[in-house]
């Protein structure tokens, strides 16, 4: 007999909420205003759990062959919270997920994909017609959609899996959509679902729980200020407590504070630049277009980890984004001004006899990039490119040139600081890195 439980989202009261995405001002307040305690209104549809309804339009229960061939459960969520921005590009990222899905060995319907409105037939979509330029609307088409990208759904099926997965050992979630910046507390930001349902992180850790305690959990999260969602890897997705006794962690297109890019109404996608494209290009070897991109195996073990793409992505993403992961994240919290300025005052290539591979490789390529000394500090380097500028030389005219090179100052404090919790020889903190980093080096081959 299946056991029906009520779950409830509960977290802080955004008052305060910027969202990213949105056209226009009043988008904003209409979703800021609301308290958590409306975020959910309707009711699970538990009949629709159990999958056996005839009243059901979608079964969130995986089929025998899923079971027999999946180690990973993956579970997808997507779309903007209401039409005007629920953009292509959204739509493009679960299909590309999927494509991604088939060339490293599993049947795209073995994910759980929801998206916006799901399968109720509403054009919701946003897209600009490339014959006539014009803005113009169109019905989800996804194979393989379960239903609508709603915090009763993100329920539901978190609650299925506990029984209808038990055998997978991990879980890969994907969202890709919009986000929203909590002002009084940018640790517990929110994504956004369809009808404008905002999920926050602390919200997400909770649901989360329903998991078993020995189920791995894997996040990789592409919308505005998702670098807060490094916290879920915290007992009620809150820093300031202990790690989950759930193994998580995750990648997210950008830090806590910064919107992301990527969500664009058009149509081609060889035009796409963002965080999503070069995660799951450095993971599969094929970028959005089907071309083939350079292997990301920067360990040479025969496999592309989590951490490996997302150092791809790091060096490939040409944007304003500044990616990180929930081990950066711990680490950069540990860091402060002090340690920051020692750090950039150290030979980068001293700094690089401590890093993993995928580490050396983000540090050597954006490197070579501006044309770096590596046996000079980071700061050295840079007052020798300004005066370099001020003789004529090429000056960094772009945000995401800038970006670069926030880039490598993430990555140097990620190296030295991880450098320095091992040798503080502190167990329970050198335990917990372990654990993240353990995490973020699994993939999806076996």
């Amino acid at each position: 007999m299946m056991h029906k439980i009520l779950l409830v989202l509960v977290g802080a009261t955004f008052a305060t909420l910027q969202f990213c995405g949105v056209p226009g001002s009043g988008r904003v307040d209409k979703v800021g205003d609301r308290p958590d305690s409306d975020l959910v209104t309707k009711p699970v549809d538990y009949a629709c759990i159990d999958a056996v309804s005839t009243n059901c339009s979608v079964s969130f229960l995986s089929s025998d062959k899923t079971k027999a061939n999946l180690t990973t459960s993956f579970l997808v969520f997507g779309g903007g919270g209401a039409p005007d921005y629920n953009e292509i590009a959204l739509e493009k990222n679960l299909l590309y997920f999927q494509r991604t899905l088939a060339k490293l060995g599993y049947e795209p319907e073995q994910a759980a994909m929801f998206f916006a409105n799901g399968n109720d037939g509403e054009a919701t979509i946003r897209y600009i017609d490339e014959v006539d330029g014009t803005e113009k609307y169109k019905v989800p088409e996804i194979p393989h959609l379960r239903g609508a990208a709603t915090p009763e759904n993100l329920q539901a099926w978190l609650a299925t899996d506990r029984q209808a997965n038990a055998a997978n050992r991990d879980l890969f979630f994907y969202f890709t959509g919009h986000g929203t910046l909590n002002r009084r507390n940018a640790d517990n930001n929110a994504m956004m679902l369809w009808y404008e349902e905002a999920v926050s992180v602390q919200q997400f850790a909770n649901l989360l729980d329903q998991l078993p305690a020995d189920k791995t959990v894997t996040a990789m999260m592409a919308q505005c200020y998702s670098g807060s969602f490094a916290n879920f890897i915290y007992k009620d997705g809150n820093p300031k407590k202990s790690l989950s006794s759930q193994n998580r962690c995750g990648f997210f297109a950008t830090v806590k504070t910064q919107p992301s890019v990527g969500c664009t109404p058009a149509v081609d996608e060889s035009d796409y630049r963002d965080y999503s494209s070069s995660f799951f290009a450095g993971l599969s070897g094929r970028d959005r277009t089907g071309k083939p991109v350079p292997s990301a195996d920067y360990d040479r073990d025969g496999q592309v980890s989590y951490a490996e793409a997302h150092a791809f992505a790091k060096v490939d993403e040409y944007t304003t984004d500044l990616p990180i992961s929930t081990s950066e994240a711990w680490l950069q919290l540990r860091s402060s001004r002090l340690l920051r300025y020692q750090i950039f005052r150290q030979p980068i290539s001293k700094l690089l006899k401590t890093a993993r591979p995928e580490q050396r490789y983000v540090v050597d390529e954006l490197v070579k990039r501006f044309n770096f000394n590596p046996d000079y500090s980071y700061s050295k380097n840079v007052e020798d490119f300004a005066i370099d500028n001020a003789s004529g030389g090429d000056p960094i005219d772009s945000a995401a040139e800038q970006a670069y090179l926030t880039r490598l100052q993430m990555e140097l404090i990620n190296i030295s600081m991880e450098q320095r919790t091992r040798a503080a020889r502190n167990p329970r903190r050198i335990a917990d890195l372990d654990r993240i980093v353990s995490c973020e080096q699994s993939s999806w081959q076996p």
